[in-house]
């Protein structure tokens, strides 16, 4: 566990060929590569998104505390880029405890300033691979500052009510979903990662249910 309350259901971040275990997926017997309940569930009651745009949404729950998440991010990015039209990714910050907060807040300052594309990967690599010190707002903001952010707007919207609000909000869809573990995708508020094998079958895993919630549509 690598944190407390972020636990992430992969059963070995090594190995080969992704293992996949047939269901019915139709009246010809099709098999489908994912089970339900297995390396998926359907969440209960009514769908409930990240945000209300016409697209199919992949949401990735992270945050720049998890060395699972970094390992994850280029994944993502790739994945991004391979998601069909009418379907999105979307990324939203888990504050599990206050250390992770202060990150979700460096991520909503960072989004808010046009930051995101220049420092979301290097983030990670700052925090896991050259051990940058970024344990309190102010040294993020020293992180970002040296991206090109002015410092106090930094601060300001890292502390402002918005992003108080946005984060407090996060933190109810999170435990609506279900989710203690990051990385974690979420795709349209219906279905969630559940227990896979990889990494990059988290990344497969997603485009086929966005892929088959756009079929639907």
């Amino acid at each position: 566990m690598f944190k407390r309350f972020a636990r992430l259901r992969v059963l070995s971040l090594l190995g080969g060929l992704l293992l996949t275990t047939a269901c019915t997926a139709s009246n010809n017997s099709a098999q489908a590569p994912y089970t339900e309940s297995k390396e998926y569930v359907t969440l209960p009651g009514p769908a409930h998104r990240y945000n209300a745009d016409g697209k199919v949404e992949v949401v990735e729950v992270f945050s720049y505390g998890c060395i699972h998440c970094a390992h994850f991010a280029p994944i993502a990015e790739a994945m991004s880029k391979q998601l069909p039209g009418g379907v999105e990714l979307k990324m939203l910050p888990a504050a599990f405890n206050d250390d992770w907060a202060m990150y979700a807040r460096a991520y909503y300052a960072a989004k808010k300033l046009g930051l995101l594309g220049q420092t979301h990967l290097a983030l990670f690599k700052a925090k896991f691979e050259d051990h940058y010190p970024l344990s309190s707002l102010d040294e993020l903001a020293d992180f970002y500052a040296q991206k090109g952010a002015d410092r106090a707007q930094f601060m300001r919207v890292a502390s402002s009510d918005e992003v108080t609000a946005q984060i407090k909000s996060d933190v109810a869809l999170i435990k609506e979903w279900g989710i203690t573990g990051t990385p974690t995708i979420v795709v349209d508020g219906k279905y969630r990662s559940e227990t896979v094998q990889s990494l990059d079958q988290m990344s497969a895993l997603a485009q086929w249910l966005a892929k088959r919630e756009l079929s639907g549509k």
